[in-house]
């Protein structure tokens, strides 16, 4: 039986999520990819068992996690039920209704119907009462948003979830969505979106500086865009990546001369601040405060062991920073 590590939490550094009482590592675990039906159940419980025990108290899934769509969540619950139950009070677990789980009319991303059926799923595949954060995951255009965040405050009154966030919304719906979660009294208290070097849409949206405002979190997901903000793709494309293994998600007609070379110029200022190109990109996402945490994948235990390096990293200087911009331009 699995027993946690006891100096788990003396270098993790947490942080409050916006005004609320929750504090979250700085560094998450998502489960996005290897935790499907076709990943091995040993490496996932190794990659829980170090995430764990080296003070990631955040496992972050959704109930499209696959392949196949809803296997990440049934094998996180089973190493939750054999070998985590001891710690299910150290342990936060988000989810959220995705998309593409059900054919037919009632699939709507944002429909009271679609969101309650999905978290009730998640929660039987999970083997839990409840999880700690519940987002919607992607607006839908076709259903009002004031249902969609009544059936976000019914989920916390029902007990189901304790705090709700959202996912993948801009700053000007983000600010229509935390009013009406305001009068419902519901505790939103973060958002979930893509940001990285190479993916800045946070900042031209407005939803990084309307949740700065208003004392909500973020935390951010793909901070090393699909892998391409690593030394991985340098000397062109491995036989084990995720391009030539996947292909769902980063595609080799990606990968450009252009791309190449920006990455090869922020992996030289990388080695100049004395540490890996990934780490850097993650420091990148956290340096000025706003974000309250970052989520990283994994394929095998070290790299979480690497990515936590961040942890150490120095802070950017101005002249850094100018320099990541300039090599990052092609993006921008």
């Amino acid at each position: 039986m699995y027993q946690a590590d006891g100096t788990r939490y003396e270098t993790m550094k947490y942080n409050r999520c916006g005004k609320s009482g929750l504090k979250l590592p700085e560094v998450s675990l998502g489960l996005w990819h290897n935790f499907g039906s076709t990943a091995v159940y040993e490496n996932m419980k190794s990659l829980c068992f170090t995430a764990f025990d080296h003070g990631i108290t955040h496992f972050d899934l959704a109930n499209n996690y696959g392949p196949e769509p809803g296997s990440a969540e049934t094998n996180f619950g089973r190493i939750m039920k054999e070998e985590l139950h001891a710690y299910r009070d150290e342990i936060l677990v988000s989810t959220k209704a995705g998309y593409l789980m059900w054919n037919g009319p009632y699939g709507d991303w944002g429909s009271k119907k679609y969101i309650i059926a999905s978290l009730d799923q998640s929660l039987k595949r999970l083997g839990l009462d409840y999880v700690d954060i519940f987002y919607h995951h992607r607006m839908d255009p076709e259903t009002p948003l004031e249902e969609t965040m009544e059936t976000l405050a019914q989920i916390v009154r029902s007990g189901k979830a304790l705090y709700v966030g959202i996912s993948n919304y801009d700053g000007e719906h983000m600010k229509q969505a935390a009013a009406i979660l305001k009068e419902l009294h519901c505790p939103y208290i973060i958002n979930q979106n893509r940001y990285s070097i190479f993916d800045r849409t946070i900042e031209k949206n407005g939803l990084k500086q309307a949740a700065h405002e208003a004392d909500k979190g973020i935390i951010a997901f793909s901070p090393l865009a699909q892998g391409t903000l690593t030394d991985r793709y340098l000397n062109g494309i491995p036989a084990d990546s995720r391009i030539a293994t996947d292909g769902r998600f980063l595609k080799a007609s990606q990968l450009t001369e252009e791309k190449v070379e920006s990455i090869c110029m922020l992996n030289e200022i990388a080695k100049e601040r004395g540490e890996s190109l990934a780490q850097m990109a993650l420091k990148w996402v956290l340096k000025d405060h706003v974000v309250t945490s970052v989520l990283i994948g994994a394929s095998k235990p070290s790299q979480i062991l690497d990515n936590l390096k961040v942890l150490e990293s120095a802070d950017f200087t101005e002249e850094e920073l100018k320099r990541i911009d300039q090599a990052s331009k092609m993006e921008n």
